[in-house]
């Protein structure tokens, strides 16, 4: 089956750059865009939207908490109601920009400590499907497949679209291995077998116990912000093309 390839990217603030959006967007498929809270801002938002939209990539919102200072890598204590209206505001302002380069975003990823926080707790995955519904329920989630998440998708009628990553090993329940673990992070030549396990086979490697764990997923995230994301990225691509997978954008 066709699987599609995204990044997040426009993490950049000011006059600070964080990885090569540029040629990132010439590999990925879809393209996750930080909208202001954990990383980004106007200007970075609108050259990114439209170097997307120039490369023939699709955009999604890339939402997370409201902390530049912890890269939204953070758990914050926020009441749903409120989470539901900062995401609502992200997916708004990256729209305006969509709109604006000539395209539209198509789906919303959580960002970071959002991401694990909502996938575990009904209540945060609820809020962030009810801004995803009230903006667009065309619009699709991209995130952990089996968690709150995709539950909460299913609920309102989101499409939800599974996600992987190629670069990140998983524990033996199936969530990423936290950042702070040995292992955790993996290197090039780990991640594009990891890229193709989970198109082919469905399967992470694990750093708590041995064998693999079954992933669920039509997207496979690679990292933009390390400083060989690039060239992993085109060697993931190149063996997807090898192993006989599509790489096309989902939906």
């Amino acid at each position: 089956m066709p699987l599609d390839l995204n990044s997040d990217l426009g993490e950049g603030f000011g006059p600070w750059r964080m990885g090569d959006d540029a040629a990132m967007l010439d590999i990925v498929t879809s393209a996750n865009i930080a909208c202001g809270f954990h990383a980004g801002d106007p200007s970075i938002m609108r050259r990114t939207c439209e170097l997307a939209v120039a490369k023939g990539v699709r955009i999604g919102a890339h939402v997370g908490y409201r902390d530049l200072v912890g890269f939204g890598r953070r758990d914050i204590a926020i009441a749903p109601a409120d989470l539901r209206d900062e995401v609502l505001y992200q997916i708004g302002a990256l729209a305006a920009f969509a709109r604006t380069a000539g395209d539209r975003v198509r789906y919303v990823k959580p960002h970071g400590a959002l991401y694990h926080a909502a996938a575990r707790d009904r209540l945060l995955a609820d809020a962030v499907l009810a801004a995803v519904a009230e903006t667009d329920p065309g619009l699709a989630l991209l995130g952990p497949a089996c968690t709150e998440l995709e539950r909460a998708a299913n609920r309102v009628g989101v499409p939800f679209v599974g996600e992987g990553f190629a670069d990140r090993a998983y524990t033996a329940a199936g969530t990423l291995a936290p950042r702070g673990i040995a292992g955790a992070v993996l290197a090039p030549d780990d991640a594009v077998a990891q890229a193709v396990a989970l198109a082919v086979s469905g399967s992470a490697r694990t750093v708590d116990g041995p064998g693999a764990v079954a992933v669920s997923v039509a997207s496979v995230c690679v990292h933009g912000d390390s400083p060989a994301a690039v060239e992993m990225a085109r060697r993931i691509r190149q063996a997807l093309d090898e192993a006989g997978v599509p790489v096309e954008p989902f939906g």
